[in-house]
């Protein structure tokens, strides 16, 4: 492990800025210096980020006082292995392209990766092939161009398109030729779609939840035209700069409402949902986007159904939905009311509505322990309580509905430390108390990673 006294740094830093009239830039470079963007490097195994290949393998980069080395695991065998020889491919590399490669300091990206010892790679922007039975490669094509990401688009599942506002309206841009189509034409100030503003946070990128087969769109059209307003002064140099925004305050009588839709986006056209204007709240908080997206909806397969939640002012009252895409009709399943505040999970939304079954997994505290329940989406009945017991269910993590398995996280099962969290399944034809617990334990020396109902478990 390399040595990085940062407590030492930081006090002689304040020693000397004490002694100091005032703060320059390069003081706050300084102070830059020490964040974790930084200071990353530093640590060794200190981050772990599983890049998956196509045949739901996996690699990663793993920093040692060496340098770098490329890991390889394979999760249905539970075996973790160097990706390759760093060696005889920095030698290759060198030898191909005529640069200096060194072997722990090597920067490629695994593309593929097959049994019979062929990787597929690119370095030194230019995708590569390598047999590695012989460290034999062979250039072939050039590394696409990496684009960062436009923070205020929300890009399709198919990956032709990217929503975004303008001019209070909803667009979408065809990423192939940059064409752009306007979806709807009736937002004005303070009654514009896809609005992200929750009055203590608030930005330009659109909230939306895309279709499966990107064709249609879920979002809503927002009131903020009776809220009140917020003011903030930015202080530079010159004149200041007053910032004003719509921020409704405990007790007001006029808040932000949202009016749920649906877009068609290779025809243009707006369907509104055949209910009354929502509050703006999600299951988690006040924002209907804390979890990054459009909170509290999920798409049925076809687009032809969405399941969603509407929750009151107060958090008290949980109202399941499934509305008709094309239609716009909406049907009430069941509701939930608590005294306190509802919540959905922590940190995650619990819910989930399974169209090929017809039923519902809920997420309660109704026995004062936070579990799943199972509902007929036909009838809104309660059928039965998944899983039960004097723990607390965090994060539903994946369900597969074909063959009625869940995999969760949950805390409080630990007899020395509640707070430490387990990964749990449950197996049953109903989903009913068949808990397996694993005898892996989850805290900051291990890491879980999850994708297509495979896990792994990383001694670090």
């Amino acid at each position: 492990m390399k040595k990085f006294f940062l407590p030492v740094a930081v006090l002689l830093s304040a020693t000397l800025y004490a002694q100091k009239d005032s703060l320059h830039t390069s003081d706050y470079d300084h102070a830059v210096q020490f964040l974790p963007f930084y200071t990353q490097q530093y640590i060794d195994h200190g981050r772990i980020n599983a890049q998956w290949l196509s045949d739901d393998k996996f690699w990663y980069q793993d920093l040692t006082p060496e340098g770098t080395n490329y890991i390889l695991v394979n999760p249905a065998k539970h075996t973790r292995i160097n990706a390759f020889d760093q060696q005889k491919l920095a030698a290759a590399l060198t030898s191909a392209t005529g640069k200096n490669f060194i072997a722990n300091k090597l920067q490629i990206r695994i593309l593929d990766y097959s049994d019979n010892r062929i990787m597929l790679f690119e370095a030194a922007g230019k995708n590569w092939k390598a047999d590695l039975t012989n460290y034999n490669i062979m250039e072939v094509g050039a590394a696409p161009q990496q684009h960062e990401p436009n923070r205020n688009e929300e890009i399709s599942p198919d990956g032709k398109k990217a929503a975004f506002i303008k001019d209070y309206n909803l667009w979408v841009r065809d990423l192939a030729t940059n064409e752009t189509t306007q979806l709807t034409t009736d937002g004005v100030k303070d009654f514009g779609y896809a609005t992200d503003n929750a009055g203590w946070k608030h930005s330009d990128r659109p909230i939306l939840r895309w279709s499966p087969d990107s064709k249609k769109i879920a979002t809503f059209q927002q009131d903020e035209r009776k809220a009140g307003n917020m003011y903030l002064v930015e202080t530079k140099v010159g004149h200041p700069v007053l910032h004003e925004w719509k921020y409704p305050l405990p007790g007001d009588s006029n808040i932000i409402m949202i009016q749920r839709v649906i877009i068609n986006v290779d025809t243009p056209k707006v369907i509104r949902l055949q209910i009354p204007p929502d509050f703006h709240r999600g299951t988690l908080s006040d924002d209907i986007s804390s979890s990054g997206t459009f909170d509290d909806v999920d798409w049925s397969p076809d687009g032809s159904q969405l399941a969603f939640v509407s929750t009151s002012r107060d958090h008290k009252v949980e109202k399941f939905r499934i509305a008709n895409t094309v239609s716009g009709e909406v049907r009430e399943v069941f509701e939930e009311t608590v005294p306190t505040q509802y919540e959905s999970g922590q940190g995650a939304i619990n819910w989930r509505y399974l169209p090929q079954s017809n039923e519902i997994i809920w997420y309660s505290e109704r026995d004062n322990w936070g579990h799943l329940y199972l509902y007929n989406a036909a009838t809104g009945k309660l059928k039965n309580q998944v899983d039960k017991g004097n723990f607390v269910l965090t994060q539903l993590l994946k369900v597969d509905e074909k063959n009625r398995i869940l995999y969760f996280l949950a805390d409080g099962k630990d007899p020395v430390n509640p707070y430490f969290t387990h990964f749990f399944k449950i197996v049953h034809s109903i989903f009913i108390h068949h808990i397996q617990f694993p005898t892996y334990r989850y805290h900051l020396t291990r890491v879980l990673l999850v994708k297509c109902w495979r896990v792994a478990i990383l001694v670090v």
